[in-house]
């Protein structure tokens, strides 16, 4: 529990737009899966709104199969409309996005080469962690944030690659900051490293050469700031360890921070389905609400899941006035640092501590 602000990083304008962001993101990832007209809900929900064929991996959006929140973020953030100018930053847009994914003659349901920014094809599971170190050696400036699902972590290449650390040089590579998507479940059954104790699992990556920091919890405002605090302190640390080693040459091997976070699988989607229970298991894992002419009633509940909705009203939808996410379109302003282009430059964290 976050009880003072001396302890935030986040001021509350800031926690505010971050919030905003995340759950635009959560609804273009819900609306790419299941959306196939009335992008911004200007309407009720029916039937022929819904794709006929639901395909995709709510419980999984991010590593893996979890193409959607890839795709969503970098339409977030303009990117993706920069790439492809026909998937414009209007409801007509909106609507091709979300009709495109998963869907015959539209993009792949995981994170493919036509993802703007892409390096890695998350369709197979096992590779990202070698391809942040890929991506990190002799680039010093660089620091790569790789999401590792727990069922990724499971596999041969992924286990193996937790020990890159031992080829990465801190005078000329960059870093790579593993983030460790503890939800706890795989398709149909708990995760290996799910469990463990903290204790155990703690002592695991400490072995492999890492220094791990955990950010735990399903309350979305302090999330946030946990996660704001623990990227920065991470960040701030690989810098320390990087600056002391260019400036007196000592490339001898410190044990790198990594975060490692759990958050419940399909967090924020539907808590009950049918009676059964959904977020916090494996029946969140791909398409958590099944929509259809055999399953009419479940179109209302679709309409309540709650990316579509902002916390202080349930009637109003996240883009029903169209105005878009505040802090999407100040990224877009920005236009550095998208997730979908490589703007690559020095360090300036870097440059001011080098002395």
């Amino acid at each position: 529990m976050l009880d003072s602000a001396a302890t935030r990083t986040l001021a509350p304008d800031v926690l505010q737009r971050i919030d905003a962001y995340w759950r635009a993101a959560n609804y273009l990832s819900v609306g790419q899966i299941y959306l196939y007209d009335n992008p911004l809900l200007r309407r009720p929900l029916e039937l022929s709104d819904v794709k006929p064929l639901v395909v995709g991996h709510w419980g999984t959006t991010g590593p893996g199969h979890g193409g959607p929140a890839l795709v969503g973020n970098t339409y977030l953030e303009g990117s993706y409309s920069e790439v492809y100018p026909d998937v414009s930053q209007d409801e007509a847009g909106l609507k091709k996005l979300f009709t495109q994914f998963s869907f015959p003659g539209g993009i792949s349901s995981h994170v493919a080469p036509t993802t703007p920014g892409s390096i890695h094809e998350g369709g197979e599971l096992g590779y990202s962690l070698s391809h942040a170190f890929g991506a990190a050696f002799d680039n010093p400036d660089l620091i790569v944030a790789c999401v590792i699902g727990d069922g990724e972590a499971e596999t041969g290449p992924l286990a193996t690659a937790w020990q890159s650390t031992k080829f990465l040089n801190p005078i000329s590579d960059g870093a790579v900051l593993p983030i460790l998507h503890l939800n706890g479940y795989k398709i149909s059954n708990p995760t290996v490293l799910a469990r463990v104790e903290h204790e155990e699992l703690e002592q695991y990556l400490r072995g492999c050469g890492w220094d791990p920091r955990f950010v735990e919890g399903d309350a979305p405002e302090e999330m946030h700031e946990l996660m704001a605090g623990t990227l920065q302190e991470a960040i701030e640390r690989i810098r320390r360890i990087q600056c002391a080693a260019r400036r007196d040459g000592d490339a001898a091997r410190p044990c790198w921070p990594m975060i490692v976070l759990r958050s419940p699988k399909g967090w924020t989607g539907p808590k009950l389905v049918d009676g059964l229970r959904v977020e916090g298991t494996f029946r969140a894992h791909q398409v958590p609400l099944l929509v259809d002419r055999e399953h009419p009633e479940h179109l209302s509940q679709l309409e309540l899941w709650p990316a579509f909705h902002t916390d202080t009203d349930p009637e109003d939808p996240v883009y029903h006035d169209n105005s878009g996410c505040p802090y999407g379109q100040e990224i877009k302003r920005n236009g550095n640092d998208k997730a979908g282009t490589d703007n690559r430059r020095r360090c300036e964290w870097c440059t001011q501590h080098a002395a």
